[in-house]
């Protein structure tokens, strides 16, 4: 793997536990590239889904990862609970995570308009898309937290999805995701951990850019 030319900041973690806010923050607070390595996964499944096929289909998965556009994905059709479930199944393929790897990695590697650097979250990054990031993090919160947070942004959305369902499908992403044998949900050994479950969304900021500037310091 060549080595990222720029800085690269690696956030990972489980569903709902804050890191895509946090990657989002601190991409514009370094004035980094960021990059939503989830919503890659979601896409794929969603333009499975919405060609009729299944997303438990290696080859209509590969298929749909390798003409993917991510000008033209649909941050809102991807951010529901069915697409959120064809991302954890799509994603625990091999041939989709290699062609969705190639992708992540030259984002890194070549950060989009001449930026500096590149924040990516997922829940891999810090372990196999970039290992040599200068910074990782690994973010997470107990399934609880996890599953009202995301219970509130269904709900505001207009879902009308239970709060106790949607506990039920994070810890089965949990278990899918740290068992599959493509590159398994774990932080890196060399990730900070970052607790967010008692933390509003600006003290997790505060502490995690002190973790990133101490590693690039």
């Amino acid at each position: 793997m060549t080595q990222p030319q720029g800085t690269v900041i690696a956030v990972d973690g489980p569903a709902a536990s804050g890191k895509g806010t946090l990657a989002r923050k601190l991409a514009a607070h370094y004035g980094f590239a960021y990059l939503d390595t989830g919503s890659l996964y979601r896409a794929v499944g969603h333009a499975v889904r919405a060609g009729g096929g299944d997303p438990a289909d290696e080859t209509a998965a590969l298929a749909a990862a390798q003409a993917l556009d991510i000008t033209k994905i649909d941050e809102k059709a991807i951010r529901t609970p069915e697409a959120g479930e064809a991302a954890s199944l799509v994603a625990a393929m091999p041939p989709v995570r290699a062609a969705i790897l190639h992708f992540q990695r030259n984002f890194a590697e070549n950060p989009p308009d001449g930026k500096a650097g590149a924040v990516l979250d997922g829940r891999d990054i810090g372990t196999v898309v970039c290992p040599a990031a200068q910074a990782k993090l690994f973010v997470f919160a107990s399934p609880q937290v996890r599953a009202h947070r995301r219970w509130l942004e269904l709900k505001n959305s207009g879902s009308r999805v239970s709060e106790a369902q949607v506990l039920e499908d994070i810890e089965e992403r949990d278990r899918r995701d740290a068992a599959r044998a493509a590159s398994p949900m774990k932080p890196a050994a060399d990730a900070h951990l970052l607790d967010t479950s008692d933390l509003s969304i600006e003290a997790a900021f505060g502490a995690a850019v002190a973790i990133i500037d101490k590693a690039m310091g």
